[in-house]
């Protein structure tokens, strides 16, 4: 079978390759034909994520095994496409070189039949012209993913004078522990 994404880069304007690959094809294969179609050299390091169906980013497939111990962890050619992505899971977040932050999300559009005589992987479609720079990316958590957002007090020093004076503590005698 032959898996047809729509490679859309994360930016202002409509930027976006439409890549047809076979399912057989390993997600090393998909960032092999993600950086060519986008003019890219493939001198930088890049990752998948999983995601779910509005794009929040889930567990990394690697290009290179960075574990604690060689062959543990499982990167971009020991995932065929097919074992990954399908017709009920087809989003994944494709992010090329870690200091320019390139993000690309990547949907499975279609899923047809290879036609003969066609090379895969092949870039279907081409739309829009690749920026000069990624766009700036602002890592910061939702409020509700903050365990301690909703509970901040707005405490300072001067609030603390509330226990000025109020003799009801028990005085244990250990103040010089405390110097």
């Amino acid at each position: 079978m032959v898996y047809k994404f729509r490679v859309i880069l994360d930016a202002e304007e409509d930027i976006f390759r439409d890549i047809a690959i076979l399912a057989e094809d390993t997600l090393e294969d998909l960032h092999n034909a993600i950086f060519n179609s986008f003019g890219f050299d493939g001198m930088e390091v890049a990752s998948f994520y999983t995601c779910d169906d509005t794009w929040n980013q889930e567990d990394e497939i690697p290009m290179f095994d960075a574990g604690d111990v060689p062959g543990e962890q499982t990167i971009m050619s020991d995932y065929k496409l097919s074992d990954l992505l399908d017709k009920e899971n087809t989003k994944i977040i494709y992010v090329y070189d870690f200091i320019n932050m390139w993000t690309f999300l990547v949907e499975l559009a279609a899923v047809e039949e290879p036609q003969a005589g066609a090379l895969y992987p092949e870039t279907l479609f081409s739309h829009g012209e690749m920026p000069d720079e990624a766009i700036e990316k602002n890592f910061e958590a939702d409020m509700h993913d903050d365990i301690y957002g909703e509970f901040e007090d707005d405490l300072d020093e001067d609030d603390l004078d509330m226990f000025e004076g109020d003799d009801s503590f028990e005085d244990f005698g250990y103040e010089e522990n405390w110097n």
